[in-house]
């Protein structure tokens, strides 16, 4: 929901501590660790008011959890259980993990809730469009697209069942970058849990989860950024406690042929890129993995559409529109009830 890859959502930025706090003595003590995951960065800070741990063992615990995602869900790692999993081509159902298959059982549900625009089979669409990580932008021809799509499509792509997953098509392959990155932030964040902090932001490519409060006793404070490729600005500041949020943008990762703006954001039911004037989608749920999903399948749907299915599953989604050229204000923004009753 939006960017380092065809998948990264770097349309949120975590507005820094001052650093006074975390050298004062009185104060708790405060822990900023930034890595690579999922081909895209991540960064954590851990707020320990009792003073019990030190670096090392936070990184431990984070560099453990995102391990076992990685091995699990990464696209980027020909080892993973997922990649394993794509380069069968066969229709007999394979045993998956259990957070493999948490992980697919919530990408089936915002897809079936979406209309179809979440769609974690889309490879053969983004590889066409030149928008993976092998290839550069082209302009696709329709019939090339049309078979593209024939590869395509959760619903008759894959089939779970009884902790198994099955390829309805045998050639079918399943990206988690849109998903995965909200799940691994999740579990990141129960780790540090399991260390006893409570207070606590851990944000990968994006995607984030936030719990407690920040150094200055505050709801984290995030930054959802203007969805423009000219300048890096904050559109407006959230406070985030006990949340995920994810945001989807189509500003990073586009081309322009014959005057004409081609995104990487492409609609899993057409095989083309979106073309309304939603600039980005930001999405507030329970965990980082639901906002993840839900801010691809929102920026994907657009604001009219998305907006009512917004309210029809009681989602917190903001909107940033572009208003066009020649107005004053270059953009307008939308929410969801809910989202306003989660940010009043």
């Amino acid at each position: 929901m939006a960017d380092v890859t065809t998948f990264s959502r770097r349309s949120i930025l975590a507005l820094p501590l001052p650093l006074a706090l975390a050298a004062c003595q009185r104060g708790p003590s405060v822990f900023s660790i930034t890595g690579q995951t999922m081909g895209t960065s991540y960064s954590v800070v851990a707020v320990d008011h009792a003073h019990e741990l030190n670096e090392p063992q936070i990184a431990a615990a984070i560099d453990a959890a995102l391990q076992e995602v990685n091995q699990q869900m990464s696209n980027w790692d020909p080892m993973s259980e997922i990649s394993r999993f794509n380069a069968r081509n066969s229709t007999e159902p394979v045993a998956i993990s259990e957070p493999l298959a948490h992980v697919i059982a919530a990408a089936e549900e915002v897809n079936r809730a979406s209309e179809g625009r979440f769609d974690t089979t889309m490879g053969p669409l983004i590889e066409l469009w030149g928008f993976g990580a092998s290839g550069a932008p082209t302009m696709p021809q329709p019939a090339d697209i049309a078979r593209a799509l024939e590869r395509s499509g959760h619903s008759r792509s894959l089939a779970l069942a009884d902790g198994t997953l099955r390829k309805q098509l045998p050639e079918a392959n399943v990206y988690l970058a849109a998903i995965g990155k909200g799940f691994g932030a999740d579990h990141v964040g129960r780790a540090l849990a399991s260390l006893g902090i409570r207070d606590f932001m851990v944000e990968i490519g994006g995607d984030l989860y936030a719990t407690g409060r920040n150094a200055d006793g505050l709801p984290w404070q995030i930054g959802i950024e203007t969805p423009s490729a000219r300048q890096i600005g904050v559109h407006e500041v959230i406070g985030l406690t006990g949340m995920g949020l994810a945001s989807s943008g189509d500003y990073r990762n586009f081309f322009e042929r014959d005057g004409a703006r081609y995104s990487h954001v492409i609609d899993p039911t057409t095989g083309r890129p979106i073309t309304h004037q939603t600039g980005s989608a930001t999405v507030i749920a329970n965990n980082a993995m639901l906002a993840d999903a839900w801010a691809t399948a929102m920026l994907t749907l657009g604001r009219e559409r998305g907006l009512e299915i917004a309210e029809a599953e009681g989602l917190a989604v903001m909107f940033i529109d572009r208003n066009g050229s020649g107005t004053d204000i270059p953009f307008s923004t939308v929410t969801s009830s809910h989202y306003d009753q989660l940010t009043a």
